[in-house]
């Protein structure tokens, strides 16, 4: 037989319990202390009214006249027990200096001895006390009747102890009405508290809640993926680890909003979105990263949580992906002219001029190679020289003729481990691929690339420069800063979008502390500069070098 072991009270049940017999405590406390306090102040106010009707029937003209006569009772009777339907006292006993009573409510009662202490009373003193007499257990008070300084009676008034448990009892009575409605009034207050209090703990006991915050706070720093969760005032309500590094943020930034985070403008933005955002490419300082914004709302916005994702490397190795491609398409359509020019050569021989078939094929295999051995000669890197053949095909193909520039000289081996190759493929591979796009149309559709090392004479190091210029309509000075910028474009976006190309090359370069502007190019268009430092010396801008490519200011034109 399976037995089943009961689950544990809930959070808010255990509350619920504690402050139910809490209330209860303080209630039934509170009450007894009242009861015992109101208890002894009858009993003084009492004594007060007994001590009150005594001096009064001591002090009265006609209870002195009544002493002298040879019967007092006879007179002082029906006045003590006018005085006690009066006054509201139980008993009022006037007697003769040696405790003889003149007057009982009880006539039997007359002419016996006093029940109580009278001693202090036959002195002079007026002073009360707690006794049981004839009528049982009383609050009373005894005075002196002098004549002069001498005591000719004593006058006694007091209140049964029974009549003053009747009026605590009433007291009492109104009090535990009162202390019930509070205990009520509290248990409805409780109850309704920890409903609400239920609700948000779904019912799970301080174990669950502990466990499932351990549980959280594992699988929170265990993600590899960004997770940034933001109230719904746009602050930072968690961050886990992944999504620190990938921000670029450091130090206590819980409760800060977004927008102090330091963030570039359009990752912020999308952040701060109150609609969400799906698979969204954004730069931050060194990262391509992929953003996802989910708000969070029951009945209103209570904050969203967005999740980030690192692809970097898989933007690195797209663009490289897309630079194949074109690089196949280009070779593609060399193929297509090599089967033109082979059926040239081919019908040439059929013709009989064997002299000028070889002449003519010699040439085409002369310039394809006077190309390679440019591009070699001033290009030693092999990374650089592959991509400048290929942008080379490729631009040719879409009508633009790409030069590189007698001044570069880049050897094979120079460029340090620091500077991966795949960065410089970002950088030149952007800037080749923006300047083509801007120079197609133009005429001439020219692009000249420059890769050369130069000497940084105020850091005493030395830094690669890249430069591009093409015969485009250049960039608009207002532009200067946008045009790296993501998603920034005046040319229609395609699949994919825009504007993504110069924000990665921007990105690259700073991430190795080098520095990138665009002026304009010599004869118009647009000549971007980016450079790279060589042995840690920090990235300044420099003098252009070469004849070919010299700086000037920027000029109105086309965004690219």
């Amino acid at each position: 037989m399976h037995l089943r072991v009961p689950r544990p009270r809930s959070l808010a049940g255990q509350l619920f319990a504690m402050q139910a017999v809490l209330i209860a405590v303080v209630v039934v406390g509170y009450a007894l202390f009242t009861y015992i306090s109101d208890r002894g102040q009858a009993e003084d106010a009492a004594g007060r009214q007994a001590r009150a009707v005594s001096l009064a029937i001591a002090d009265s003209p006609s209870v002195a006249a009544a002493i002298g006569t040879p019967d007092p009772t006879a007179r002082l009777q029906p006045y003590a027990v006018r005085v006690m339907r009066d006054t509201d006292v139980d008993f009022v006993t006037i007697m003769d200096p040696y405790g003889i009573r003149w007057t009982h409510p009880d006539p039997a009662q007359i002419g016996h001895p006093f029940q109580g202490h009278i001693e202090r009373a036959q002195r002079g003193e007026t002073f009360t006390e707690t006794y049981t007499g004839t009528l049982g257990p009383s609050v009373r008070a005894v005075t002196p009747v002098l004549d002069g300084e001498r005591v000719v009676g004593l006058v006694s008034a007091g209140i049964k102890v029974e009549e003053i448990s009747k009026r605590a009892q009433e007291q009492l009575t109104a009090l535990s009405g009162v202390a019930a409605g509070a205990l009520l009034l509290g248990a409805v207050g409780t109850y309704v508290i920890n409903a609400r209090l239920r609700r948000h703990t779904h019912g799970m006991n301080a174990d669950e809640l502990s466990r499932m915050h351990d549980y959280h706070q594992a699988a929170l720093h265990a993600v590899r993926e960004g997770l940034l969760m933001l109230d719904g005032q746009y602050r930072v309500a968690l961050i886990n680890d992944g999504g620190r590094e990938l921000l670029g943020v450091s130090g206590d930034v819980v409760g800060a909003s977004v927008a102090d985070l330091g963030l570039p403008a359009q990752l912020t933005g999308a952040l701060l979105a109150s609609e969400p955002r799906v698979d969204e490419v954004h730069l931050a300082a060194e990262r391509v990263l992929v953003v996802n914004t989910s708000p969070v709302s029951g009945g209103e916005r209570r904050g969203t949580v967005v999740t980030l994702r690192d692809v970097t490397e898989l933007q690195s190795l797209t663009g490289e992906l897309d630079s194949e491609r074109g690089f196949t398409q280009a070779l593609r359509s060399q193929a297509h002219e090599a089967a033109n020019r082979l059926h040239t050569v081919v019908s040439l021989i059929e013709l009989g001029r064997a002299e000028e078939a070889v002449e003519f094929a010699t040439a085409e295999l002369e310039l394809a190679q006077a190309l390679t051995d440019q591009v070699v000669a001033a290009v030693g890197e092999p990374v650089l020289a592959a991509l400048l053949l290929g942008k080379t095909a490729q631009a040719n193909e879409r009508g633009v003729e790409l030069v590189v520039a007698r001044e570069s000289r880049l050897d094979d081996g120079l460029l340090p481990p620091s500077l991966p190759a795949r960065d410089l493929v970002t950088i030149l591979g952007n800037l080749v691929d923006n300047a083509v796009d801007a120079a197609q149309g133009s005429l001439p559709s020219r692009v000249t690339v420059a890769a050369y090392t130069e000497a940084v004479a105020v850091a005493g190091g030395s830094e690669l420069v890249m430069r591009v210029a093409d015969t485009g309509a250049g960039v608009d000075p207002a532009h200067a800063d946008l045009v790296f910028q993501r998603g920034f474009s005046t040319k229609p976006a395609g699949e994919g979008g825009r504007g993504l190309g110069l924000a990665l090359v921007r990105q690259a370069v700073r991430r190795h502390g080098g520095t990138l502007t665009v002026t304009e190019a010599e004869g118009g268009g647009a000549l971007f500069e980016a450079r790279l430092p060589l042995d840690g010396t920090g990235g300044g801008a420099t003098g252009a070098g070469g004849a070919d490519l010299p700086r000037s200011r920027p000029e109105p034109g086309g965004v690219r």
